[in-house]
């Protein structure tokens, strides 16, 4: 049995349980939780997998039923217990919450079982309580609330209890409208019912916003961007790389914090989560220009725990259980003591190998951790989702060892948000498999069980081909942005901030042969695919659509990254292959933007479009 994620104890008993026509799926008549709402998960499971319509109701378990019950006398909160026999199922927990655990297990023995189910004893609880999945919905993306539904069913699914949204400029703030004028933003009616539905499912939905660091859009108006640390900052064009690396508020403008804490107690208002994230994350160019004077005599470190001080003191009056990353707090760990106790620091790291020294820093400093790794999509068409296997596994490991409260598992939008959203969900499993039993599962073993569960792939190959396709991305997304802006728009570019491309620095022959290489490749992987796609679910077949205009955009911009390196050798690109590539790149974006479309409102898709048909010109230029 395929069961994610892995319960603490599966042990099957002689018999088996029928679920026929007449099967009932009985709430406790005591019970206070939302019964419904469990029950209405598990007669939507089992009507899509058996073809049987089972009726529920509120009452007295009879034999044959499947009774759902909390038993808070017997079991803590998130546990749950299964026991199937042939005279009738029984799921009971600890609280609402595990209740619809035990659901979201039965869905799934459901699901490859079908209506016979093999007697069986189940026993399980999690390992951290805290289990959380955070999307950018800022950076790129704005999804439409039936999208950010359809995450919300599928993290309840595997048993995440937290859910966080990426804010910086696409919240509709009352007051603020050239923050978002030409915007898609999410509206609190957005935010209130996406809220409402959450809670229905035990998932915590936490706001999550800029509030020091990354206010490129608020610090770029004309109403405040005088409180950007630099100057001017509304006369440059826009570019993603300085969204990502400038415009953090000058802390010793008497007007900053009041700005910011009217966004806080705006925003956080729409939210029953106690906790807030105030991110606070990457202040680059904190005490830089205007604000040197008072970094010179108190040191930035001093300024910076002083603003989130204040933030973190204002939230907690109205409330408020801070949560911040600590990518800053981390070089200077003794300064967590400045701020309110309970105080959730945000230790994160994306790297496959990530070294524990910050999180052991926090921890030898008695800070509150969440553990925070990656899903591995920000800059990419496809996640990379080994390198997030390993990640995550490692992340999830050291918060075990150091009893963090939590896991945030995160998925960032950098560059526009260009990879979909549907390839982020391998990560997301990963994550709540490992932050829920912390019982190690071999990459290529959870793989196939993830293809089997949210894809229904009786092969067991869906992940495992989609883990392909980064291999052979050689002109990446992130190389296309920089090599743009470092062209068309003049920037300077630090070191690292350079495109990695290899394919820029090989000889014309060399870089035509890499990209044929990698284009044979992916032609098979798509090949590959679209046969599994008939092992699939009916239901979850869409993403070979989605896979088929991803695996293009590698091509294509493979292709374009050869005419540049030959170009850079100075070789003479054909103009009708050139003509012809841009007409290609023309007609794949298009269909980039229906499938975008389809999922969310407009968002960076303009500035996304503003570099592609750059692009399609200069291939006309040659």
């Amino acid at each position: 049995m395929k069961l994610l994620p892995k319960p603490k104890k599966y042990e099957k008993k002689q018999g088996f349980y029928e679920i026929s026509w007449n099967t009932i799926l009985t709430i406790d008549r005591n019970m206070q939780e939302n019964g419904t709402t469990y029950a209405a998960v598990l007669q939507k499971a089992i009507q899509v997998y058996t073809g049987i319509t089972c009726a529920f109701l509120k009452g007295t378990k009879r034999a044959g039923d499947i009774f759902l019950t909390v038993e808070s006398e017997n079991y803590s909160p998130q546990e749950y217990h299964i026991e199937i026999t042939p005279e009738g199922l029984t799921i009971a927990g600890g609280d609402g919450a595990a209740v619809l655990y035990g659901v979201q297990t039965l869905c799934q023995i459901v699901m490859q079982c079908g209506s016979v189910l093999a007697c069986a004893e189940i026993d399980d609880a999690p390992d951290i309580l805290n289990r959380g999945y955070f999307l950018d919905e800022t950076r790129g993306r704005v999804l439409s609330l039936p999208y950010l539904k359809g995450i919300a069913d599928r993290l309840s699914r595997y048993k995440i209890n937290e859910f966080q949204l990426y804010v910086e400029h696409t919240y509709l703030f009352r007051d603020l409208t050239e923050l978002w004028r030409d915007e898609t933003p999410l509206t609190a009616e957005d935010i209130l019912e996406l809220d409402a539905y959450c809670r229905s499912l035990h998932i915590a939905l936490v706001p999550a916003l800029a509030s020091f660091g990354h206010l490129y859009k608020l610090l770029s108006t004309r109403s405040y961007g005088d409180l950007c640390e630099r100057s001017h900052p509304w006369d440059a064009d826009f570019s993603f790389n300085d969204r990502m690396a400038q415009h953090t508020i000058d802390t010793t403008d008497e007007r900053a914090l009041p700005l910011i804490k009217s966004m806080l107690a705006e925003y956080g208002a729409l939210f029953t989560s106690e906790k807030f994230n105030i991110c606070a994350d990457e202040t680059f160019d904190l005490g830089c220009e205007k604000s040197r004077g008072t970094a010179e005599r108190i040191g930035k470190d001093q300024m910076y725990i002083g603003h989130v001080k204040e933030l973190c003191d204002f939230l907690h009056g109205c409330g408020k259980r801070v949560q911040f990353f600590g990518d800053i707090i981390c070089r200077r760990p003794e300064l967590i003591a400045r701020l309110p106790q309970g105080t959730i620091c945000l230790t994160w790291g994306y790297a496959p190998n990530q070294s524990v020294d910050a999180c052991h820093a926090m921890a030898q400093a008695g800070a509150v951790q969440y553990l925070c790794p990656g899903v591995g999509g920000w800059n990419q068409w496809m996640n990379l989702i080994k390198d997030s296997y390993s990640n995550i596994l490692k992340m999830c490991g050291y918060a075990h060892q150091y009893r963090a409260e939590g896991i945030l598992n995160t998925d960032w939008g950098d560059f526009g948000h260009v990879n979909h959203p549907a390839f982020s969900v391998p990560g997301m499993i990963y994550g709540a498999a490992f932050s829920w039993n912390q019982e190690e599962i071999a990459f290529d073993e959870i793989n196939r069980q993830i293809s089997l569960l949210e894809y229904g792939d009786t092969t067991g190959t869906t992940v495992d081909i989609l883990a392909k396709v980064p291999e052979h991305s050689l002109f990446g997304w992130r190389d296309a942005v920089v090599y743009f802006e470092k062209t068309a728009k003049k920037r300077v570019f630090k070191a690292e901030e350079e495109e990695t491309s290899s394919l820029l620095s090989a000889d014309a022959a060399t870089a035509d042969r890499m990209v044929e290489q990698a284009d044979k490749a992916l032609r098979e992987i798509v090949i590959q695919l679209k046969q599994t796609t008939v092992f699939m679910d009916t239901q979850a077949r869409a993403i070979a659509g989605v896979f088929d205009v991803t695996t293009e955009a590698v091509r294509l911009w493979n292709e374009v990254g050869a005419v540049i390196a030959r170009e850079k050798q100075g070789a003479m690109p054909d103009p009708e292959q050139t003509y012809a590539l841009a007409g290609r790149l023309e007609r794949w974006f298009m269909a980039f933007k229906a499938q975008w479309r389809s999922i969310g409102r407009e968002g960076d898709l303009h500035h996304i479009a503003e570099i592609v048909f750059w692009y399609a010109d200069r291939l006309r230029c040659k």
